[in-house]
């Protein structure tokens, strides 16, 4: 199985690795928490434009993008902003309605444009490796393992994880802005916050490499079947921030398919997900419309013959998924959910768009 790159050049690609240090006139802003913007000039990154917002940089579905900036991260648009710099009139704050990897390199291109210059090409795999769990930087997918870590309220080395979520993201921001030259040029000091879940991306890439993990492509429907041994890594991965899949580590699966929707069948077990590039307004190629996931699931759970139920998250979530309920084990074959699926992919009309009218 052929590896696919992270992101598709002349969006990532055209942004250049380093810059020059002092472009007259990009004078740095300064984060500010979002639920205490107040209505001041602000710019938003990697997310939703409130009250006082000039200009906006998020690829979050409906979000306003100047023409010549749209590109699949949110991070490459601030990077690319770089070498303008001319569309946030008087504001002087940047904020985000809430903490990840993508908005933690994008909001850093705005309070530190000349130390983003210089590290555009691996803040961006980092925040792919955040948004998307798809990076061939090893040492990226360790930082935003570490930034993973840093957000979880269970593992985070900070101090008042007990907060509640707006100050919490405001926290999480102020931490590791100031953090994040350090985490980029030395992640392995951060070892202690990553290593086991890098050993199960070993785990999980040497099981696909060796031809344990079989992934079948059906590129007319975006989607990968992934058939996944019993003996296969389960302790899965990060997404985002503070979110965790079990299973194969995702940033495995996702290098090694283009394809955006995911059946993955493991023994009994089987699940369907969409990945979060078909959420955003992903730019270098338009993923297949998403489908609404209910009347599939109701369908199995007439199919059954144990009693079992399906459910189907909604079809505007991040991730959706289609899958068990519970603990429950399907009485379903494999292959007959596999086909219940391709007929229902092939033959339900759109019901989510991202992109504006």
């Amino acid at each position: 199985m052929a590896r696919v790159p992270a992101f598709q050049a002349g969006h990532a690609g055209s942004i250049p690795v380093t810059r020059s240090l002092s472009q007259p006139g990009r004078r740095p802003l300064r984060f500010a928490p979002y639920h205490q913007l107040d209505g001041i000039p602000n710019v938003v990154v990697d997310g939703s434009p409130t009250d006082g917002t000039v200009l906006t940089l998020s690829h979050w579905p409906g979000t306003p993008t100047p023409a010549g900036l749209e590109r699949d991260l949110s991070v490459q648009m601030a990077l690319a902003y770089l070498d303008s710099w001319d569309l946030h009139g008087s504001a002087e704050v940047v904020s985000n309605n809430h903490f990840d990897q993508d908005g933690l390199t994008s909001a850093f291109a705005f309070v530190d444009p000349d130390g983003a210059a210089v590290r555009s090409q691996f803040l961006t795999e980092v925040g792919a490796a955040g948004d998307f769990a798809t990076t061939e930087d090893r040492a990226a997918a360790r930082v935003s393992m570490t930034i993973a870590a840093f957000a979880d309220k269970d593992r985070t080395p900070l101090e008042s994880p007990d907060e509640d979520y707006e100050t919490w993201c405001a926290t999480l921001y102020q931490e590791l802005l100031g953090r994040l030259p350090e985490l980029c040029e030395h992640p392995e000091r951060f070892r202690n916050l990553w290593a086991a879940e890098d050993a199960t991306l070993d785990a999980s890439q040497a099981a696909i490499a060796t031809g344990g993990v079989l992934i079948e492509e059906i590129p007319a429907l975006d989607l990968a079947v992934v058939t996944v041994p019993d003996d296969a890594p389960t302790a899965g991965g990060h997404r985002f921030a503070s979110q965790w899949t079990m299973g194969l580590h995702p940033i495995a699966i996702n290098n090694a398919t283009s394809m955006l929707s995911l059946l993955t069948i493991r023994g009994a077990t089987c699940e369907f997900a969409y990945r979060y590039e078909s959420w955003v307004q992903y730019r270098s190629r338009r993923p297949r419309p998403r489908v609404d996931l209910g009347p599939l699931a109701e369908q199995l759970t007439a199919d059954e013959t144990s009693g079992v139920h399906w459910v189907a998250d909604r079809v505007s979530g991040l991730t959706p998924t289609l899958h068990t309920a519970g603990s429950e084990q399907s009485s379903l074959p494999a292959d007959h959910v596999r086909g219940r699926l391709i007929d229902h992919l092939t033959s339900s009309s759109p019901a989510f768009d991202p992109y504006p009218a």
